[in-house]
């Protein structure tokens, strides 16, 4: 029994020893939850060159849950609305959207272009992804606020 007993403590030293000895990873960032676009940005490398804001009445959301992304916009100088579904996973510096199903104009789209990579910047309740030329140089992005 005294055997038994000792290695049940002798476990639960290692086990201890082990929990607080361990190196835990930085938590990172989430971009889960409900945005809204509020502007645009261009750019000219790395620099931003001018702001563009949302024209009256245009509307876009995003949501991010569970792995899974869905958007839509309105635009009152457009008579066709846009959304789209998929699924979405982000690391310290990129957000990557595939987009699986849309609305027809979308759906006409994602047959030469499914997966969407941008360069993530989040601070607390804004992010901003970046979209890059064919020369790998920050174009535009989308800055995005969420909404609470």
């Amino acid at each position: 029994m005294k055997k038994i007993l000792g290695l049940v403590v002798l476990a639960l030293i290692l086990i201890t020893a082990t929990a607080l000895t361990s190196a835990r990873p930085d938590n990172m960032h989430s971009i889960e939850g409900t945005w809204e676009l509020q502007s645009f940005y261009n750019y000219n490398g790395q620099q931003v060159v001018d702001t563009t804001a949302l024209v009256e009445g245009y509307r876009q959301i995003k949501m991010f849950y569970n792995g899974k992304v869905m958007w839509s916009r309105t635009d009152p100088n457009d008579t066709v609305g846009r959304f789209g579904y998929g699924s979405y996973y982000i690391t310290d510096t990129e957000l990557v959207e595939t987009i699986e199903f849309g609305d027809y104009q979308m759906l006409q789209a994602l047959d030469t272009m499914r997966q969407f990579t941008f360069e993530l910047i989040i601070d607390g309740d804004t992010y901003s992804q970046i979209n890059f030329d064919e020369d790998g140089n920050r174009s535009f992005s989308e800055n995005y606020k969420k909404i609470k």
